[in-house]
């Protein structure tokens, strides 16, 4: 089946394009604007109210070209001690980190811990967030956990089974694997582990119910898309056209 064609956005206001690209408040874009510091398609624009259309036309700002993305999205290796945010007091978000982007509506995909690393993907599309987060969609989770503690001879068919939490409620079932994990460090073993929803602290949670506790915690990968291993803890690719496609036939159950 041929692939249906990019839906485009219709004309947008001068100043709502410049907020969207993150030039400012309504107010100062105004300012900018009647101040003959805006160009459209070379000439200069002092009404902050006109229409244009954001995908061919040039607009500049003190000569330096805007680009337009009206949407975004990216793959990141999130590092430990960056949380899972678009803003913070007191740690730097992941967000932050994708000094690439273009909008500054970007958040991310669900919540890895602040000690957690692994793969995380950063967007500003809201509805595929939600397809790929909600647990009605049955998108796996991949973790690899190291971990200290024994598990008992019977894990595999608890996680099967789903884990009773500490507050007293069932996860789905989880998939548990030790194959090709190899042994862990200082004695830690290592596992993976599968999961179809995202509680507070739940891959933490589920072995703390087994008598582990996770030393190290990485996520491997969300439903089709797989962690580059090109990448380094803190950075981060555009995802291709094609991972795009995938998750979002993911997010839909297809």
């Amino acid at each position: 089946m041929a692939d249906k064609k990019k839906q485009k956005t219709g004309p947008m206001r001068l100043d709502k394009f410049l907020g969207e690209m993150g030039y400012g408040t309504r107010t100062q874009i105004k300012e900018m604007v009647r101040k003959g510091r805006v160009q459209v398609n070379g000439q200069v624009i002092k009404a902050p109210e006109s229409k244009l259309a954001p995908e061919t036309d040039q607009v500049m700002v003190d000569q330096s070209v805007v680009g337009y993305a009206r949407m975004e999205y990216y793959m990141l290796n999130k590092p430990k001690d960056v949380v899972s945010a678009t803003t913070d007091s007191r740690y730097p978000t992941v967000v932050g980190l994708i000094g690439d982007a273009l909008r500054k509506d970007l958040f991310p995909v669900g919540r890895l811990d602040v000690d957690t690393e692994g793969l995380l993907i950063i967007t500003n599309d809201g509805e595929m967030a939600h397809n790929l987060l909600s647990p009605k969609k049955h998108v796996d989770k991949v973790y690899m956990a190291r971990l200290s503690g024994r598990l008992p001879v019977n894990a595999k068919e608890r996680f099967s089974e789903g884990i009773v939490l500490d507050d007293g409620v069932k996860t789905l079932p989880a998939l548990l694997e030790y194959e090709g994990c190899g042994n862990g460090t200082e004695g830690l073993t290592e596992v993976l582990l599968t999961i179809r929803e995202g509680k507070f602290h739940q891959v933490k949670r589920m072995f703390e119910a087994l008598g582990c506790h996770v030393e190290y915690l990485k996520r491997m990968s969300m439903g089709p898309l797989g962690l580059d291993p090109e990448l380094e803890p803190g950075q981060y690719r555009p995802l291709t056209e094609e991972e795009i496609r995938s998750l979002k036939e993911a997010g839909t159950g297809k």
